[in-house]
């Protein structure tokens, strides 16, 4: 049995799979429990589905139809293999597009439009990117309909109304940063669908929701830092970052230098400023 971990719930699942199996091991019927698709990040492995079969490698994108069966061999390697799967809501699916039928193509090989896609949902995953897993998996499963379907989507023209949600977001992901906030409670906050308002709010904001989330948290980590006398582990905690080494690592690759730099070179002066200006009165006074 492979191991698993979910790495993000709700309408866009992520879950990390990661199989040991071998040559040796016996094949076993499986069944897709949603749509999804599934990224191949390390190893290979077969895959048998409706009468057709499937050698997926790395950057390789295995695709499920809920109900449908499919097995997995191992027959030429027996390193195991890693994937990332991205399981869509069927509502999120009537957003993205394309037909039925898409979704029991069985797989696709290594697809350059694709594997930077899954490469940044690892990055993301890892903490190494500021896109959300959830943002990313959800442009994943778009490109690939847009790729298997052979139909771009014409970006629609922006009205004044989604211009004004996306404004109201962005004041709600501010006012509310110190919270978990992912694509679906963000796209809830102006009653729009997660496709719909990932695209609206990238397009006016030329950021991500997810994006001008940790944006916002950093910001106010900035004040924190320069203002404030808390620790920087309160900070981290205070502004939103679930784990402090996350947290060390986003602020210095935003701002160049580590909080405690950052700190230092922020109130240095002010401290240096107050230190002379109180010794100047002690001789005034003295």
């Amino acid at each position: 049995m492979p191991i698993t971990r979910t790495l993000q719930r709700g309408p866009i699942a992520v879950t990390d799979y990661r199989c040991t199996a071998g040559p040796d091991d016996v094949p076993f019927v499986e069944v897709h429990g949603g749509f999804s698709v599934s990224y191949v990040r390390r190893g290979s492995f077969g895959v048998r589905t409706a009468g057709k079969v499937f050698e997926l490698v790395a950057g390789s994108i295995m695709v499920g139809h809920p109900g449908d069966e499919f097995t997995c061999t191992h027959e030429h390697h027996d390193g195991g293999d890693e994937c990332l799967s991205i399981r869509l809501a069927p509502d999120l699916v009537d957003a993205v597009g394309g037909r039925a039928e898409l979704w029991r193509v069985g797989a696709l090989p290594p697809l350059p439009e694709l594997m930077v896609l899954g490469e940044l949902l690892q990055a993301a995953v890892c903490g190494e990117s500021a896109a959300g897993v959830d943002e990313v998996g959800l442009r994943l499963a778009a490109r690939f309909v847009e790729l298997v379907s052979d139909e771009r989507r014409n970006e629609p023209r922006l009205t004044a109304r989604d211009r004004r949600r996306a404004v109201e977001a962005a004041l709600f992901i501010d006012a509310n940063s110190q919270r978990p906030i992912d694509l679906e409670a963000a796209a809830a906050s102006v009653d729009q669908s997660a496709f719909h308002f990932l695209r609206t709010f990238s397009r006016v904001l030329g950021v991500s929701p997810h994006q001008y989330l940790i944006r916002s948290r950093l910001r106010h980590a900035a004040r924190l830092l320069a203002d404030d006398s808390r620790s920087i582990t309160d900070v981290a905690f205070d502004v939103g970052f679930g784990d402090l080494s996350n947290f060390v690592r986003t602020f210095h690759r935003a701002a160049g230098v580590s909080p405690r730099a950052f700190r230092k070179a922020a109130q240095g002066p002010r401290r240096q400023f107050v230190t002379a200006s109180s010794t100047a009165i002690e001789r005034s006074r003295a």
